[in-house]
Formats: structure tokens, sequence, C-alpha cells
């Protein structure tokens, strides 16, 4: 009687679900992962399924006595609930969390049915009680994965028919998520491993699978998994709305890793150049470590422009990259007046080794450098925050150490330093000519580490003695100075300047007194030149006539100094029930002697005008100068401050106090000039520096004052300043700078800040500023349309309308310089300025940013960017706005944030 209960019940539920899917045919057929309904119908259980079913609870083979196929020996199968195998039938029946394995083929499903005659098996979902679809099968060959609705598929032939698919490509190796393509298909048919014919399929990066906020819709498409899908006539949907960009064919590159392929360019006009193709290129990976894109731009007006970027990278051993830039800028047309042909060039070069790779040789290289107003003309619109850089520097160096005692350092360093527009275009008419660069080509260092000749070398060094040393270091260089038009050519080694300089300095210390540190030291310099400079006048020209003699010529010179200081500490206890229990200063003061006798014998004269005799020496004009005329014998005096304080921690559980830095440094320094028949008095330097509000807000600042009067000329007279109706010092210059950052991170809650604390850091390199431009964003943001500058929070990618309320993410950067000069009673900001630049997050997916300062001493803004981001998900919506200005424009974007679908995007420009 129980039996039949049960089979009576069994009957019932496979009537139901019969039924239940029978009425479901009306429905029109979806492609979410939740469809309708099975697209083919499965053979129903026998009515002895459980009679004759066996209850599986592992892994089960079959065990017939008869000779069963092939297929069955080499099978595994099992299931959760049911397992029922038919002679009559030639088939086996899996019910619940059904699963095979076979070769390197794993099937899941709700329900397997497998025809071991043919070798065919079936796989489908399974309805609940509640009548929704639940199991869907997994189906995975090799390394291919595909979740259907259902499948059919024949071990033999290794062909399938599976209806519902969806399948997942990573675009990169590693790479999943919103940079993977998601192919649906609503009828697949699986020819071979590596070819599958796809009808009424969808592709979308979109991390919503269920849902897409778009995708590409194809009628017929050939798919090879990781490789490429070819589809016929496809358009772009939208929200389920059809666009119009629509494709008669489409190629889709799914290929694991880097492949080389073309660039799409972005399409515009512009008022001065015409309509142009921007972008237009090709990549191409090098082996596994490097790959080099090849760009350009064109325009209808005759303007062009070149690039090549290549980066390498080998993980443990060094990365960099390498940047080519030119271009051929037309202004008007030939004919007239206004018609100028310019062309810019600009090469950077950046490399960097890791520490481990080489212990005792290191290679570095960062390298800006081209035409001084590159980046003012450029026609590229990424360029634009660094048309305020005033220089360009660069810097290539090999060091070497020889580690056995003495140890030896070597290095050989190249360094370039130009002057770019921004700085020069306040100077004279005759700009073009004047040497605004300047480069070593190369420096030679080289030093042994100190010696100490009278204890072991690892011996302890105690007294006068014992602690006196000596070491030997040269350096070497090739100077010049060039313009822009000279760069690169052989003009440019025409006032090259060689020169050498050896150093040897010896030097001892000891205690005086038990808080007394003193040490003396002597240091001989020996000075070598490859040309030198004679002096005549010229009584018929009137003028000084300067005769180059090339050939080696040398100098020496020599010094004494010595210096005694000590550390003074003082401390003011408020407390310990105080918020502020105590204050620590922390003096250091020093006071240093040197002397250097005249060295003459390296001068010699000429008889001037009107017979007057003029000393000269034959170095001034080389690399390292002349020697110094006139013996020196100065005292200076120098005082280093600090100031801490101990305040109590607000968590009760923390038994020591908090150290907060009130001033980090306060550094007072002068000094006495023994020779000099007056003045002997120098200028008073004051300079200092605090981080405030923890380490918000940054301060440095610097003055000049000088005891003695000037003239009505500005020059500076025997005479105090108190004694001539002044202050006791004459401020003749100062400086400040002040810096501050603050976001709605500094009010959130304290484990708030800890989590972004230990979030995983970008490396540096990763996001060095662009072109060798500012870091932060005060100078505005590159308006590079290729990169997503604002990275995206996923915390509220699955929530459809979260409110912020008051909680809404903003930050704000603010800098503030000006510097005072004063020195001859001029009284004027020589530079003063306000710069600003910040972020507010108004919406989970909605930013607004600007950057802009204020400059005082001219009187008007400085470079002024607005922008604005919109997060749709899939795509990015972006608008940055410079509304006035030298270089007022606006830019429009709107693409898919993919980067396999990256050339799906709109943009629109302006230019100045």
């Amino acid at each position: 009687m129980q039996s039949n209960k049960q089979y009576l019940l069994f009957l019932f539920l496979v009537f139901a679900s019969a039924f239940y899917a029978t009425g479901q045919e009306g429905k029109i057929k979806t492609l979410n992962i939740k469809a309708d309904r099975d697209s083919i119908v499965a053979p129903l259980f026998p009515p002895t399924a459980i009679r004759d079913s066996i209850k599986a609870d592992s892994l089960t083979t079959d065990s017939l006595n008869q000779n069963p196929p092939l297929l069955l020996d080499k099978i595994t199968y099992k299931a959760k609930d049911y397992v029922k195998l038919s002679q009559k039938e030639n088939k086996i029946y899996l019910y619940n969390e059904a699963e095979i394995y076979y070769q390197d083929t794993e099937l899941k499903a709700g329900i397997i049915i497998m025809d071991y005659i043919k070798n065919e098996v079936y796989a489908g979902r399974m309805v609940d009680s509640l009548g929704n679809y639940t199991q869907l099968p997994y189906f995975k060959q090799g390394e291919n994965i595909v979740i259907p609705d259902s499948i059919r598929f024949n071990f033999d032939t290794q062909k399938a028919l599976i209806w519902n698919s969806r399948t997942e490509q990573q675009a990169a190796a590693g790479s999943l998520g919103s940079d993977a393509m998601k192919v649906y298909a609503e009828i697949t048919k699986k020819e071979n491993d590596s070819v599958y014919f796809l009808s009424e399929g969808k592709l979308t990066t979109s991390t919503d699978t269920i849902n897409p906020d778009y995708y590409i819709r194809v009628r017929k498409a050939k798919f090879v998994p990781k490789k490429k899908v070819i589809a016929g006539f496809s358009n772009l949907y939208i929200a389920d709305v059809p666009t119009p960009i629509a494709m008669p064919f489409a190629y889709f590159p799914l290929t694991v890793g880097r492949s080389a392929g073309i660039l799409m360019p972005s399409f515009g006009n512009d008022p001065d150049t015409g309509y142009f193709l921007q972008d237009m290129g090709y990549y191409v990976p090098l082996g596994d470590y490097a790959d080099i894109t090849l760009s350009g731009d064109f325009y209808t007006n005759g303007s062009y422009a070149f690039r090549t970027a290549s980066i390498y990278t080998k993980r443990y051993k060094y990365r960099g990259n390498v940047n080519l830039r030119f271009e051929n800028i037309v202004n008007s047309q030939k004919g007239f007046s206004d018609y100028s042909l310019s062309r810019n060039y600009n090469i950077q070069f950046s490399h960097s080794q890791d520490t481990k790779a080489s212990p005792n040789s290191r290679f570095s290289a960062s390298v800006n450098l081209g035409s001084s107003d590159y980046y003012q003309n450029s026609l590229q619109q990424s360029n634009l925050p660094n048309t305020q850089n005033n220089t360009l520097s660069s810097s290539i160096s090999y060091s070497k150490t020889f580690p056995n005692y003495p140890s030896v350092n070597m290095s050989l360093t190249a360094t370039h330093s130009q002057l770019t527009s921004a700085a020069t275009d306040d100077d004279d008419d005759d700009d073009d000519e004047d040497d605004n660069i300047n480069m070593t080509l190369p420096t030679f260092q080289a030093s042994v580490e100190r010696i100490y000749p009278f204890v072991k070398k690892d011996g302890v060094k105690n007294g006068i003695i014992d602690n006196i040393n000596f070491q030997y270091s040269v350096n070497a260089q090739n100077s010049l100075t060039t313009n822009d038009e000279d760069f690169f050519t052989k003009n440019m080694f025409e006032n090259a300047r060689i020169g050498a300089s050896h150093s040897i300095p010896v030097a001892t210390n000891f205690k005086v007194a038990k808080f007394f540190s003193v040490s003396v030291g002597a240091n001989y310099e020996d000075v070598w030149s490859l040309e030198t400079y004679d002096r005549s006048y010229d009584d018929v020209a009137e003028e000084v006539v300067i005769d180059t003699v090339s050939g080696f010529d040398r100098y020496n010179t020599y010094n004494f100094s010595a210096s005694i200081g000590t550390t003074l500490y003082g401390t003011f206890d408020f407390g310990e029930d105080k918020k502020i229990q105590a204050i620590r200063h922390t003096a250091r003061p020093s006071l240093s002697y040197g002397y250097a006798p005249s060295f003459e014998q390296f001068y010699d004269e000429y008889i001037g005008e009107d017979g007057v005799e003029v000393q000269y020496s034959r170095f001034t004009g080389t690399l390292n100068g002349a020697p110094s005329l006139g013996q020196s014998n100065s005292l200076s005096f120098s005082l280093a401050n600090t100031l801490e304080a101990k305040v109590r921690e607000k968590d009760s559980t923390k038994l020591e106090p908090k150290k907060v830095s009130l001033l980090s440094n306060f550094n007072i320094s002068t000094g006495y000039n023994f020779e000099s028949d007056s003045l002997r008095l120098n200028p008073l330097s004051i300079n200092g520096g605090t981080n405030i509000l923890d380490n918000k807000m940054s301060i440095n600042f610097s003055a000049g004052l000088d005891p003695y009067a000037i003239d009505n000329n500005g020059t500076r007279i025997n005479t105090f300043n108190i004694d001539n109706g002044g202050s006791l010092f004459r401020l003749t210059r100062a400086n400040a700078n002040v810096s501050y950052s603050i976001s709605s991170d500094m009010f959130g809650k304290k484990d708030d800040k800890e989590g972004k604390e230990g979030e995983e850091e970008r490396d540096p390199f990763d996001y060095v500023a662009q072109s060798g431009g500012r870091e932060d964003d005060l100078f505005g943001r590159a308006d590079d349309f290729n990169s997503n500058p604002v990275e995206k929070d996923d915390k509220n990618a699955d929530i459809e309308n979260p409110i912020y309320g008051t909680k809404i993410p903003w930050n704000l950067r603010l800098a503030y310089s000006a510097n005072y000069s004063n020195s001859a009673r001029q009284n004027e900001f020589s530079s003063h300025s306000l710069m600003f630049s910040g972020d507010i997050e108004f919406a989970p997916r909605w930013s607004i940013g600007g950057s802009s300062g204020y400059d005082f001493k001219n009187e008007g803004f400085t470079l002024t960017q607005l922008r604005f981001q919109r997060d749709l998900k899939s795509f990015t919506m972006r608008f940055n706005w410079t509304p006035f200005g030298t270089y007022k424009r606006w830019y429009f974007f709107i693409g898919i944030d993919s980067s396999i679908l990256k050339d799906l995007k709109w943009e629109n420009r302006s230019q100045n």
C-alpha cells in the first residue's frame, strides 16, 4: 500500500510538471538566464522509475553482467535522487544534481538522459515546487564552459545542439567581469571543439548578465572560443531598444592575452585644422615582455602627427616605456598672411630596475625632452595639463659598486634641463636665440669609502686619533648650453666645457665635556680643465678680447674647517589629566669656522682702459670656475629647532599618549666675515615647515633678514638698519607654500578609514604624471579618452537607486604660494597664487570635478577646467570644459568601458 501511494504521488508530480511546461508554450522566449521554458521536451521517466531506481550517493559505474557498450566502461555518473538504467530503451536516467564525467567533458544538470547505444546525452533543468527552473546545465569541455537551458551532445562526433547558451570569454589573461565578453545564443550548434555556430545571439560586456544594459544583436555568427566571433548583420541595442548603429558584418576578437590589431580613430572637425582622424594606429605585442603602439593624426588642412609608444616589463628585473612624438602643424592656408608651418617633437623614455636584479649595479632613466613649445602647440588634447609646465628635465644614469674593502662607487650620468615657452613668455623678443637648454653629456663620479688609517676595519673608534679618516672622490663633466635651433646639431657642442675635480677630505671628530660634538677637517681639491681663457684689452676696438687656449691646465686649492654643536632638550609638562600633557622643544645649535687662503698665484694682470691694471684668472669661465682671490676667514652659526606635543588619546584603552609634531623644523642661520672691512654680518636666513591637521595641511616658509641698511640706489651700506631709523632687521625676501587636502573620508567612521587604508595601493609606476607633469590635477586633468581617469567603484554596482543622504563622497585640494621681494625696496610679490581642485560624487554614478586658481599678481584666473562624469554601468559619459583663457575648449565623450569594445564610442570637441 505504501508503495502504491509513492507511485501515485510520483505520477502526480510528473503530470503536474508536464502540464506546467505545456502551459508555457504560448509565452515569448527570451535570452535571459531565467528562460520561460525548455526548448526541447525531455523524455519522461517511465512508471517503474522509483521501483527500479538505485539510490546514488557516490560515483557509480555500470555493473551489468552483460557486456555493455564501450562508452559505459569509461564514463562516470551520479545523481542525488535517482539513477535509472533502462535496458529496454538503452538509456540511463539521472535526476537531481546529476553529473557525468567522460575524458575532458564534464556535464552537470538537474536532469540528464543518456543513450549509451547512440552515445548521446541530453541535459535539462528541473522545475521546483514553485514552478521555477533550477539547476541549469553546466557543460565544460577542456577550458570551454557553456551554461544553457538544455543541451544535446554526442560523445562520438563531439557535436552538440544547445538552447539558450551562455558563455563568458576573457578579454585578457586573468580579466573577468566588465572586461569579459558574454556570448548568448538562442540556438547554438557545436561543430567541433573550436567552432560554434550561433543563431539569434547577443554579445555584451555588461556585468548584469540577466538584464544587460546594452548588447550587440547578431542574427548568425561563427564563434571560436577565446579567439573571435564573426557575425553577419549586427546592430547595437541599449536597454533592449535598437539603435541606428548597425553593421552588415562584424568581427569581435576574443584572444586571451595580447594580440595585434587596428586602433580605431576618433573623428571630428576643428575650425583651424579642418576635419581630422585622431589616434588611428596599430598595436603589436613583442613577445611576452614588450609591445608597441603606432598611431597618428591626420587633418584636412595638411597637419599631421605620428606617435610611437612602447612598454616593456619583466617581473623582478626591470620595467620601462618609450614614447616618440612628432607633429607637423599647419596654420591657415598658403598665400595668407597668417600662414605658418611648425614642427614639434617630444621624446620620453623611462626605465627602472628592480634592486634585487643586480645589487651592485643599477641603470635608471627618466627622459623628457623635445621642442620647448611642444605642449603649448600640441594638436593632442591630452597635453592640456602640461601647458603649465615650465621645464622639461631628463636624467640617465648607470652606477656600479665594487664591494671589496675599501669599496668603490662609480656612476655615469647624463642630464638635461630645458625651459619651455611657458617660462620664457615674459622674456625679450629674441627668446629663440637664448640658451634655454642645459645638458651634461656625461658626468662621471667615483668615490672611495672612508678609510680610518689608525684603527682596524671593524675596530672601535675612540678619541681624536682613531676617528681620523679620509676619502677620495672625482667628478668629471662635459657641460654645454644650447637652444632649440641648435639642439641635436653639431652647433650644440660649440660652447661645451670639459673639466674635472679631485677631492681628498681629511676629518676627525670627538667629544668635549660629554655633551659637545667637535669636528675638525681639511680638504684638498685639484681642478683640471682642457681649455683656459686669456684676456687682453684692445685699444682700437676699446674692448676686452678673450682668447681660448686649448690644452690641459690645472690648479689646486685647500681649506680648513671646524665645528662644534650640541643638542638641548626642554620639556613643559602640563599634567597627565590635560588634553595636551607636555610640549617638548629640541634645539640643535652649531658653530662653524672656515678658513681658506688666497690663491693669487693663479691670477694674471692686463692693462685695461685708462692704463688701470685688471686682475683676472685664466680659469674664469671654465667648468669649475677660478679659485678664490682673497683670503676667506668666517664664522657661521645655525640653530635647528623642532617642537612636539604629547596629546592624550580619545580612546581610553590606550595607555600611551600620542606624539604630535607642532613644528617639523625651524632653522636660523647667519655668519660673520673676519676679512671684510665692512658688512661683516651675513643676512639672517630663516626657514621652517610643519604638517598639521592630521598631516592634511603642509606649511613651508622661508625669509631673509638683513641687519644693514641700503642707500637710495638699493646698495647695502655699512650702517645698521636700526641706526638708520629702521627696525633691527630689514625683510629682504619671503616665501610661503601651503597645501591642504580634505575629503569626506575624514568625517567617516574610523572603521571605514581603516578599511580604505588596508586597500592595495597602485604601483607608482602606473600613475606617474604624464609627460613629466604634476601628479595632482591642480593644472587640470588630461582629456585622454582612451583611459578612464576616474576609477569605478563597484560598491553600488548592484543597487539601482541607492540613497546618499548627507554622506556624499567629495575631496578638495588647495595650494597657496607666495614669493615676496624687497632687497632694494621694491616691496612686491614676484608670484602670488592660489590653486584648487576637487571632485564631488553627488550620486553613486554621477561625479563633478574641477580645477582652477587665481593669480593675485597678474589679477587673473589660471587654467580652469570643469569635469562632469556619469557612470552608465557598461558605458562612461564625460564632459570636460575649459570656459575661458588661452586654452578655452570643451569635450564630450560617451563610450563602452570594456577594452574589447572601446571603439564603440562617440566624442565631440572644440578647440581654442
